[in-house]
């Protein structure tokens, strides 16, 4: 089993009920698996969403589940290497993950991570090795040619192991190319590639791929033979899947930290550090503020599900995952608005300025100035279609109404 790109997504946000993908899904369908055969688990890297500290501590988070799930090997790939060669080895040694990397030294030439790892699984010998795109070099990553750096690991070996299957974090088209010039291995299995490969042969390899927030696992299959090419399937992390206790326990641990950390909007990489430099009149005032002017619009909009929305992550200690704060609190990270959940109790909730935009001036200049967004452009910043697939403006503004009950401006 090979995922790939998870993206930081450790778990389904749960704003809509058919999101797939997250750790408590991916170790349910593993441990199934187990019960009839021998599984091992490896990843094709592209584990964060970013470098901020938030995102290192919920890389943290998915390197220790899939330590849980037994992983064998994990690639290095672009998200890793953004957080510098420090980092990633502070993760390697705090979460004891496999980490593999044939192509990827820090500037000083030293290798990131072992370029294979080698398991025995009943009488075959299994070789991964990992290489992600020279494109990911950073100014502390040095990457050599992926080809190149597999060829030196294969030539390097005293004795050729049974199976070689390569972990590549690399586009569509240099993926492609990597397995119509190595004939060497059995299997590259990569990503990001937009979608995912179905298992199809290119030559004699095997080329797969997994991509879009680990919502999908690269099943692969071998016989006891050593020549026969290597099969399988896609396989989707759906709704279906029930979620594994241990991985639960290990989203508990998360949030636990999350609690302790207390994370500012700043802090978690979704706001730009430029948002502290906005001008005077780009402050949020707060909904109460409104209420003076707009008396029976803030009664309607007390009774709206958006009123209440902080109390909906509440509800399931998510409120403290600075992921789902950004859609359910007001002014997430701009001036005067949510800083952060211990430090922020008036901006929780989606408010007025969260749809109409701050109010500072608006308010001092007793609504002569406009407040400055088109509240009907806002919508789609948290309704999009991961979050909201079904969304309909018409049909969600007659839940919100308020006004002159015509297109909200």
């Amino acid at each position: 089993m090979i995922s790939c790109d998870t993206h930081g997504w450790i778990v389904p946000c749960g704003c809509t009920s058919n999101q797939s993908g997250g750790l408590p899904r991916r170790g349910s369908y593993v441990a199934g698996l187990r019960k009839e055969h021998t599984v091992l688990l490896a990843d094709c890297g592209g584990v964060a969403g970013g470098d901020s500290p938030y995102e290192f501590l919920r890389t943290n988070a998915i390197l220790r589940g899939e330590v849980q799930m037994g992983v064998v090997a994990h690639n290095l790939g672009r998200s890793e290497l953004e957080f510098g060669a420090e980092s990633i080895r502070e993760l390697g040694s705090d979460t004891q993950v496999p980490f593999v990397s044939a192509n990827a030294r820090d500037a000083d030439g030293r290798p990131l991570a072992p370029a294979m790892r080698t398991v025995q699984v009943g009488d075959q010998q299994i070789c991964f090795i990992g290489v992600v795109s020279p494109d990911y070099a950073t100014t502390e990553v040095q990457i050599e040619s992926p080809r190149a750096a597999i060829l030196d690991v294969l030539n390097g070996m005293t004795e050729r192991p049974d199976r070689v299957v390569v972990l590549a974090y690399l586009p569509h088209d240099q993926l492609r190319a990597l397995a119509a010039e190595l004939p060497e291995v059995d299997a590259i299995v990569g990503g990001p590639t937009g979608q995912s490969i179905v298992p199809t042969q290119v030559g004699p390899v095997t080329l797969a791929a997994a991509t879009n927030k680990g919502k999908f696992l690269v099943e692969l299959a071998m016989d006891g033979s050593t020549t026969s090419r290597m099969t399988g399937q896609v396989v989707e992390m759906n709704e279906e899947l029930s979620d594994d206790p241990g991985q639960l326990e290990n989203l508990s641990w998360f949030r636990e930290r999350l609690a302790d950390r207390d994370f500012t909007a700043l802090e978690s990489g979704f706001v730009s550090a430029s948002s502290n430099s906005l001008p005077e009149s780009w402050k949020v005032s707060g909904s109460d503020s409104c209420a003076a002017c707009h008396d029976k619009d803030c009664v309607t909009w007390e009774a709206s599900t958006h009123a209440h929305a902080w109390t909906t992550l509440a509800n399931d200690k998510s409120h403290v995952d600075s992921y789902c704060q950004q859609c359910h609190t007001t002014g997430f990270g701009q001036p005067g608005g949510f800083v952060s959940a211990k430090r922020s109790g008036n901006r929780v909730h989606v408010g007025c300025e969260s749809c109409h935009g701050p109010s500072h001036e608006h308010v001092a200049s007793e609504g002569s100035s406009p407040t400055p967004f088109r509240a009907a452009d806002q919508c789609v910043r948290c309704h999009d279609r991961e979050n909201s697939p079904e969304f309909n403006y018409s049909e969600y503004w007659s839940k919100v109404q308020h006004g002159s009950g015509e297109e909200i401006e």
